[in-house]
């Protein structure tokens, strides 16, 4: 019944998702969620939100929540954009504020949504290829632009544009919007978010699916001058204006505000992210070197799509992307628990044959 669509459909590659499969004894390593659940203050914040009140809207503003982000950001609320999950925000910083005549900048290899959302807003754009050692360098950045955008630490290689690379970048490019997309930052990387107080052009993502262990709440937001979110709030009003629930704003909030336990499960997983890397480069793996909750590895010479099937085989989902040829010998392996990282390790000596040296 396609007859019926609109133009605009048919012109569409939509993103493929992380699988999730359903598996018995599944070790999920290939969507970079969170392997420890939310903190106790967030659970009691969603339960003491059910209630009589929810026949009524949520706040529209968010304003509790917006008022929780700028605090442990040291901004203001109306510095502040909320919204389902960085992916919502992210579609409409690509309609408010990267569509212009000359074409957005982004990497070759990175975030696959970036080129859906030109696609779905007619933005053109321009892929601005990894350097030999899979880094986005920022002097190839330095052009005439619409726009830029790129994830730090990048997806799926983990690897980290330095703070002061991207200041270097905000001084060369005032004449358009660039936008750092942090959902992985928290892992081992600096925030940029100080940076906005002198460049009034940045603007900075991030999401509660990850270090925050959200994922299943969809809640995102952008910080910048309060006339980039300005932009942002004027697409949202025109689109939904109630766009997060009532469970939404009370548990990201109440995320927002327990920072022990936000740090504490960071450092879990930064831990257990250095000791599986250790043990993949002591069996001979390649390991680009990752500021994210997870690791993009390769073995010389195996193919990594037979690889990860190997692992599928065990009920190990890990994940391996075909496109483009120059990153199928990698896989993007999701940092779990110490266990099930252990589990990992295990497998995939089975899988090489690797003999441990005595």
């Amino acid at each position: 019944m396609s007859r019926y669509w609109s133009p605009v459909v048919h012109g569409l590659t939509p993103y493929v998702p992380g699988e999730q499969p359903k598996l018995p004894n599944l070790v999920k390593l290939n969507t970079n969620e969170s392997p420890y659940g939310p903190s106790k203050r967030v659970l009691d914040a969603l339960r003491a939100e059910v209630g009589d009140t929810l026949r009524l809207y949520p706040d529209p503003g968010s304003d509790a929540l917006r008022a929780a982000i700028a605090k442990r950001h040291g901004l203001t609320p109306d510095q502040v954009f909320v919204g389902n999950g960085s992916d919502e925000v992210l579609a409409h910083v690509f309609m408010g504020l990267l569509k212009h005549d000359a074409p957005v900048l982004f990497p070759d290899i990175t975030y696959s949504f970036y080129p859906v959302y030109c696609g779905l807003y007619g933005i053109e754009f321009v892929q601005v290829q990894l350097n030999d050692k899979f880094e986005v360098d920022v002097g190839d950045y330095l052009r005439n632009n619409g726009g830029i955008i790129f994830p730090n630490p990048n997806a799926p290689t983990g690897q980290l544009v330095s703070l002061a690379e991207i200041e270097r970048l905000l001084k060369a490019n005032t004449n358009s919007v660039v936008v750092i997309d942090e959902a992985y930052v928290d892992f081992g990387g600096a925030s940029c978010v100080p940076l906005i107080a002198k460049y009034p052009q940045l603007l900075v993502t991030h999401t509660l699916s990850k270090s925050r262990a959200l994922a299943g709440l969809r809640v995102g937001y952008a910080t910048g001058h309060a006339d980039l979110i300005e932009a942002l709030n004027r697409v949202k009003d025109s689109f939904n204006s109630y766009p997060l629930d009532r469970f939404a704003q009370a548990g990201a909030a109440a995320a927002m505000a327990d920072e022990d336990y936000f740090q504490a499960m960071c450092q879990k997983v930064i831990s257990t992210k250095s000791r599986l890397t250790g043990d993949l480069q002591a069996m001979g793996f390649d390991v680009l070197p990752s500021a994210a909750n997870f690791i993009f590895a390769r073995f010389p010479g195996r193919d990594g799509a037979d690889i990860a099937a190997k692992l599928r085989e065990r009920s190990i989902i890990v994940r391996h992307f075909r496109n483009p040829p120059r990153i199928s010998p990698f896989m993007r392996i999701t940092i779990g628990t110490d266990e099930q990282c252990a589990g990992l390790v295990d497998a995939l000596r089975e899988i090489i044959k690797f003999n441990k040296i005595k």
